[in-house]
């Protein structure tokens, strides 16, 4: 069921290739990047989902990594908000999460830990218990404290988290810029899925190229 369809060597050209199929779409709505008003979400990049020994385990996470530590160095260097999120449930608070999943990601598990290479204390920590990173937590009012406008979007998994976060961050009245090449998830068609359904109605699709160089050159 699983694909590895980004590696260090494909990723180019895979995601420049998903970014033209859906250009009539994000021609639609540019967003202008203003820097000052702009956060990183890095959704759940644990070890559950990056290493091969959890069941959890996305093929195609290794090939984003780098890409979203230089998102995050960037962004850090420039004193910009990075938000690194932590799925963690508890059999209280995992809601429907209790029976679509086998396993739920528990405070206890090891694996549930923030990959060691983008651990940061200069970053902002969330615990989710659900898809939806705005859902029972505090990152809306933390966003609007710092005067955040845009979201800039990475991590995993494409179709799940980083789709509902990215859909709950546009109904919450922040520009969402979702990164193709810096989100992955289990399969091919699953993420193809999301970047279109996304930049159709709900976000901005862009290359993690394009936010670095839109922070450096300001």
């Amino acid at each position: 069921m699983k694909e590895k369809y980004y590696t260090s060597e494909t990723i180019d050209s895979k995601s420049k290739e998903f970014l033209a199929e859906i250009e009539y779409l994000r021609q639609r709505h540019e967003y202008e990047l203003r820097p000052n008003e702009c956060a990183l979400l890095i959704i759940d990049m644990q070890d559950y989902f990056i290493d091969e020994k959890s069941h959890a385990y996305v093929p195609s996470a290794e090939a984003i990594v780098p890409r979203i530590k230089k998102l995050q160095d960037v962004f850090l260097e420039h004193n910009r908000i990075v938000v690194q999120t932590k799925h963690i449930n508890r059999h209280e608070d995992a809601g429907m999460m209790n029976q679509w999943w086998s396993e739920l990601v528990t405070q206890e598990n090891p694996l549930s830990n923030i990959d060691e290479r983008l651990a940061d204390n200069s970053t902002i920590p969330l615990r989710k218990p659900q898809y939806d990173a705005f859902l029972n937590t505090n990152l809306e009012l933390t966003l609007k404290e710092y005067g955040i406008t845009q979201v800039v979007i990475c991590g995993l998994m494409t179709h799940l988290c980083c789709e509902s976060s990215a859909r709950s961050a546009f109904m919450r009245g922040f520009e969402v810029l979702f990164t193709i090449d810096g989100t992955a998830t289990y399969r091919e068609d699953f993420h193809r899925a999301a970047i279109l359904n996304l930049a159709h109605g709900f976000a901005h699709p862009v290359l993690t190229g394009e936010i670095i160089k839109g922070l450096e050159n300001r």
